[in-house]
């Protein structure tokens, strides 16, 4: 599914996939208790099953249901979700050059399917785009692989929670392992000292500003690091210029 079956049949899908599988059980994990949570927050099983599929995006989901209980306007559940999912644009820009070639349809999927995990195991195998279309064609079904892995985990696995709902409780603590997931994510993405600097201030502010109600402290978070770093990053420019 997705795929065409040049890519399937690659090798490099295949590594694709194994790379991907030591994560799975733990993004299974957190898809099973978000698919339980989407059914104990009044969502109908249709509105949760949609929501998993076209929405497959673990930390907007989380983010967006107490919002959702609590009535909030659509204007904050929006800007919530597109705040939790700004990096998205910067992973997208990071892989233009790597599928710049391939049709719109097939960047729309890959756009669709690549999530944090597959994005961090595609861009520590290929740090350089391929120059030629073998290369080009082996690097696409790497991230074909470890997408389809990705994506089959989440979903099945919300799928699975959204109809075991009431008999799975929500204090069975399973969506740890997803938050184990992201820190892991966060550790292998911190590998510069400003990129340490934003995850650091976010994580105080978002603390520091926790009694915000709505869950603004994720967006107020999220701002402050962005406009700090912004302004560590142009600051000794700034000075050269005045030099």
């Amino acid at each position: 599914m997705f795929f065409l079956p040049a890519l399937r049949r690659h090798p490099e899908f295949r590594v694709g996939m194994r790379d991907m599988s030591p994560q799975a059980p733990g993004i299974a994990a957190w898809g099973l208790m978000t698919g339980v949570a989407m059914v104990k927050s009044g969502l109908s099983i249709v509105e949760s099953g949609l929501m998993a599929v076209l929405v497959f995006a673990g930390s907007s989901q989380l983010a967006s249901l107490p919002l959702l209980i609590a009535g909030a306007p659509a204007w904050v559940i929006l800007a919530t979700g597109f705040c939790v999912n700004l990096r998205f644009v910067v992973f997208s820009l990071h892989l233009r050059p790597y599928l710049v070639q391939l049709p719109p349809w097939r960047r729309l999927t890959h756009g669709y399917l690549t999530a944090d995990l597959s994005y961090v195991l595609f861009t520590r195998r290929f740090p350089q785009p391929a120059a030629d279309a073998g290369g080009q064609l082996g690097q696409e079904a790497y991230l074909a692989g470890n997408c389809f892995v990705n994506w089959g985990s989440w979903v099945g696995s919300s799928l699975v929670g959204i109809a075991l709902a009431n008999l799975i409780p929500t204090t069975w603590g399973l969506g740890f392992a997803g938050i184990l997931c992201l820190v892991g994510i966060l550790c292998s993405l911190a590998s510069t000292r400003l990129r340490a600097v934003s995850g650091v201030v976010a994580g105080a502010t978002a603390i520091a500003a926790y009694a915000l109600p709505l869950k603004l402290n994720i967006v107020v978070a999220i701002g402050v690091a962005v406009l700090l770093c912004l302004w560590l990053e142009r600051a000794p420019l700034a000075r050269e210029r005045r030099a």
